[in-house]
């Protein structure tokens, strides 16, 4: 009975082990960090060796090595172990199985708390430089849309109705603008994301003397974290990038809306491009703009990912807590959704042909010049509010027909400012090319803004050339 408990008692303690590995273990999440797991590891031995901890066999055997092992999971030549916990530990196994002790030094001076830190910086800091390129081929296509069609004039809207007339360009622009500013938030975020953990051990720091700015410089890290306790516990960095790549998808969803919107018959702005575009299973004539509205539903799944983030973050102790590790899911995925949406909607917008005469029609309709109108009577000497009181007046009187707005209007005019031409004031070139304020839709207006946007463009392209550096510097540790 003694030797049946006995052996009950080790098969549970088997079978609880192994539920636990299976259940701690985040192999098949972070595997995708294995490149800048063996690129810092490189850069630790060379400050190992630095500080005389190896020595220079010892540190070319263990760079050999390492680099033998990323060519073989490049190839795809090597398969992660889940038993072994995490991509950290399966790196040490794959080196000490090669080159024994010398490979169990690696570790000295480091813990896998400023290891993961780093991995997981180096790896944001590498994605958020792509999206950024990737968000500046859209704003590219932005620009060009909008100097190819800088005389076309469409309804401008606010709560969804006719409002003014504005220039096709204005409004490409003002989603341009919009992205500029997503470009500044990710380019500060990638600043914060670029510092260097290591050194910082597994909470207090490490009693070797290793140069941690040499190590910053070699992965191309521009500093150093300032506090250990905060190095390997801060993830502020990965909060900030799901809160830009949210917002960048926000601004993604409201160009997509207006591109759905305006395909539909209703509006008739646009034509779907047939390559970039679905068909009906049952309807034959239908051309579905299901690229948009992805890029619309995936949204929430990028809000979804930093609502948990935060949430994942919002009360944890000092320092490191195997808490953190949920988070490499949602931080992954906010970026796996982010990119492709920005490539998607990059190639579709430049595949799509606007209908010029259409979007002219309409900014012709819904009594789209009554603010002009206001605001010829108040440099007559009528005060604002009593002049859009007269227009409004004007307007329920004119039922929504733009004729009889017109005649209604030429009345007014007539009293208020002579023999000025009525249907020559309220068209809406004119309407439009009043606006020539800094900001405004006037062509002369929207022509500086382009010149301010690319200005900026200049500006962001000059600023990846420098991230590209800093990011090659895994690579170049790989010997890629």
């Amino acid at each position: 009975m003694c030797r049946m408990k006995a052996r009950s008692q080790r098969i549970l303690t088997q079978s609880a082990n192994e539920e636990f590995l299976r259940f701690t273990s985040s192999v098949h999440t972070d595997s995708a960090l294995w490149r800048f797991d063996i690129a810092g590891s490189i850069a630790h031995a060379r400050a190992l060796n630095e500080a005389s901890i190896l020595n220079d066999a010892e540190l070319k055997t263990i760079e050999r090595s390492l680099r033998g092992i990323a060519s073989r999971i490049l190839e795809g030549r090597v398969t992660f172990d889940p038993r072994l916990e995490d991509i950290h530990m399966n790196i040490e196994k794959l080196l000490t199985d090669e080159i024994g002790d010398t490979g169990a030094k690696i570790h000295t001076g480091r813990s896998r708390n400023d290891q993961v830190a780093l991995d997981l910086r180096l790896w944001t800091r590498e994605r958020l430089f792509h999206v950024m390129e990737q968000l500046l081929s859209l704003q590219r296509i932005l620009l060009k849309k909008g100097k190819e069609e800088h005389h076309t004039i469409l309804p401008g809207y606010t709560h969804l109705q006719h409002a003014q007339p504005v220039l096709l360009s204005h409004h490409l622009l003002a989603h341009l603008w919009r992205m500029s500013r997503d470009m500044e938030r990710l380019a500060e975020c990638y600043r914060r994301t670029n510092i260097s953990p290591l050194g910082s051990g597994a909470l207090a720091g490490t009693s070797f003397k290793l140069d941690r700015l040499e190590t910053a410089r070699m992965l191309g890290a521009s500093r150093i974290s300032e506090n250990s306790l905060d190095a390997v516990s801060d993830r502020d960095f990965a909060a900030e990038a799901a809160f830009a790549l949210s917002l960048l998808m926000i601004h993604l969803s409201s160009l997509s809306e207006e591109l759905v919107l305006w395909s539909s018959k209703e509006f008739g702005f646009l034509k779907l491009p047939k390559e970039m575009s679905g068909g009906s299973s049952m309807m034959p004539q239908k051309r579905n703009p299901d690229l948009p509205e992805l890029v619309r539903g995936k949204t929430g799944r990028a809000v979804g990912d930093l609502v948990a983030f935060l949430t994942l973050l919002k009360s944890l102790p000092l320092a490191y807590n195997r808490d953190i590790q949920e988070g490499k899911e949602n931080l992954f995925d906010v970026f796996d959704t982010a990119e492709p949406s920005l490539q998607a909607l990059t190639t579709f917008l430049a595949s799509v042909e606007f209908d010029k005469v259409r979007m002219r029609m309409s900014a012709e309709a819904g009594l789209m010049t009554a603010t002009d109108l206001a605001d010829l009577l108040t440099t007559r000497g009528v005060p604002f509010r009593k002049a859009h009181s007269i227009v409004r007046n004007i307007s329920e009187k004119a039922n929504g027909s733009d004729a009889e707005f017109a005649r209604l209007s030429s009345d007014v005019i007539r009293q208020h400012a002579g023999d000025l031409d009525a249907s020559r004031f309220l068209d809406v070139e004119n309407a439009v090319a009043r606006r020539d304020i800094d900001g405004g839709t006037s062509w002369r207006a929207v022509k500086r803004q382009m010149v301010l946007a690319e200005d900026s463009m200049r500006s962001a392209e000059r600023a990846l050339k420098d991230m590209e550096k800093q990011v090659g510097a895994v690579d170049r540790l790989l010997g890629f």
